[in-house]
């Protein structure tokens, strides 16, 4: 006897099986626009992101970004940064203070300037691709109760 996974979604086939770009969902994260319209801010400050768009009124507040976005900004500013000091002492050769007073405030301040990017742009993927309750239905939403059959976990697999 095989039982049929459960799943969490309430809507019509049609509209779950409807596709959203996820290269323009990027983009307009990017740059700090609601994911779903492109006119609305992403962000109510410099990382918390707006619980819905003031623009569409998408619910944004489901994103679960956590740990990406500064690793792929470290991953990113890193290569640049160290790049940047392997070729000055090069051909330079300039005293360690110079390279501190140089390479510090220019990692800080590339770190800050591409976190709110990156984190937008994963925002932006996280939305096309229907993740963590952007599908219209949030299992982690504990108002909305337990599926089910979450006492039997096989018949989720």
């Amino acid at each position: 006897m095989t039982e049929t996974p459960q799943t969490f979604s309430d809507k019509p086939a049609s509209r779950a099986a409807e596709q959203r770009d996820w290269g323009q969902a990027m983009r307009r994260g990017t740059f700090g626009k609601c994911p779903a319209c492109g006119e609305g801010q992403l962000f109510r400050k410099y990382l918390k992101v707006a619980d819905s768009c003031p623009k569409c009124g998408e619910e944004l507040h489901h994103h679960r970004a956590d740990d990406a976005p500064p690793y792929f900004t470290m991953m990113i500013v890193c290569h640049f940064i160290v790049a940047g000091i392997m070729a000055v002492e090069e051909h330079f050769q300039p005293s360690y203070w110079l390279h501190i007073a140089l390479w510090f405030p220019l990692t800080i301040g590339m770190c800050m300037w591409m976190l709110p990017h990156i984190k937008g742009s994963l925002v932006g993927l996280q939305w096309a691709l229907r993740m963590h309750g952007f599908d219209g239905h949030d299992p982690l939403e504990p108002s909305l109760g337990e599926p089910a059959n979450a006492s039997n976990p096989k018949a989720t697999l």
